[in-house]
């Protein structure tokens, strides 16, 4: 009796998981997560729970059990489906996701380039020789021009 009680509450909260999971609407682990909970109510149900103790009558009553008892051969249903279940949850799971690409880089390069082109303000004029030349010139401000053709290399 306490063997139902606690693989049927084991199966009820995978349920509940499996639901919440769904909710999130992440169906294939859901799937897989519904396929584990069913797991317990197909062992109870089969009578696999409960063997121990004293073997050899324990496989004997299990054996004239299985051949006459329906809920039973429901139970090694039940286990059939959690087998299904989970196979169905990998194939979606695989085929849901994108393939994996080893070795692309993260980011396209050029891909953060504008689509339509640099936009232009009529106010801002682009900057004179002089001010090249001062950046040039001037220790504290050469760093800047340095970052500045680093930045305009990479294409920011």
């Amino acid at each position: 009796m306490l063997t139902s009680t606690v693989c049927v509450a084991l199966s009820a909260a995978g349920l509940a998981i499996a639901v919440l999971t769904a909710y999130r609407r992440r169906f294939a682990r859901a799937v897989r997560i519904a396929a584990v909970a069913l797991l317990p109510v197909g062992f109870w149900m089969t009578g696999l729970a409960t063997l121990g103790g004293k073997v050899v009558a324990a496989v004997g009553d299990w054996t004239a059990d299985l051949v006459f008892k329906p809920s039973v051969w429901a139970g090694f249903g039940v286990l059939a489906l959690a087998v299904v279940l989970y196979a169905v949850g990998r194939i979606a799971g695989r085929r849901g996701r994108a393939p994996e690409r080893h070795g692309t880089p993260a980011a396209v390069p050029g891909a953060s380039a504008p689509a339509l082109g640099a936009a232009r303000r009529p106010d801002v004029r682009p900057e004179s020789k002089k001010a090249k030349e001062k950046i040039k010139t001037d220790p504290d401000l050469a760093e800047f021009g340095e970052i500045e053709e680093i930045l305009k290399r990479r294409g920011i």
